[in-house]
């Protein structure tokens, strides 16, 4: 399993609009321009999100995106699956367990890893990530 930029990139715009919105839309020019990312780019990943739910689509001047649900229950691993796929390391679904050394090595091994990866991407929301970077932007210090 790798995650690509498509993954990364949605995640990043996903906290974007969680920090951002204030119940209101946030447009992509918006999100392009904070976090360096494609605006082109954005709506193919933004495309992919309002099919699968997660954000909400404004047509028009006033237009953009916002969360469809609270940031507490949105978790990283649903929004993963909907931009990468499958999140397993090894699918064994298409592996041919003809013989007895190979089930048992899907089952004690790559089976326990992909429910490890899984569980960890739900274990953790949008707000716990945004709350973690808001306290981390907090604590810097600056000097002049």
């Amino acid at each position: 399993m790798k995650i690509s930029t498509k993954g990364r990139y949605g995640l990043k715009a996903l906290i974007d609009i969680a920090m951002y919105s204030n119940s209101e839309v946030v447009t992509l020019k918006s999100i392009s321009e904070r976090q360096n990312i494609s605006e082109g780019y954005l709506e193919q990943i933004f495309s992919a999100l309002r099919k699968s739910g997660l954000v909400i689509g404004r047509k028009g001047a006033q237009g953009g995106y916002t969360l469809s649900k609270s940031t507490n229950t949105i978790t990283i691993g649903e929004i993963l699956r909907t931009l990468e796929g499958d999140l397993d390391l090894v699918d064994v679904n298409n592996t041919n367990a003809a013989d007895d050394l190979e089930r048992c090595i899907n089952e004690n091994l790559w089976n326990v890893i992909n429910k490890n990866i899984n569980d960890y991407f739900d274990s953790i929301t949008l707000e716990d990530l945004v709350n973690k970077y808001k306290n981390e932007i907090n604590n810097f210090m600056y000097f002049i």
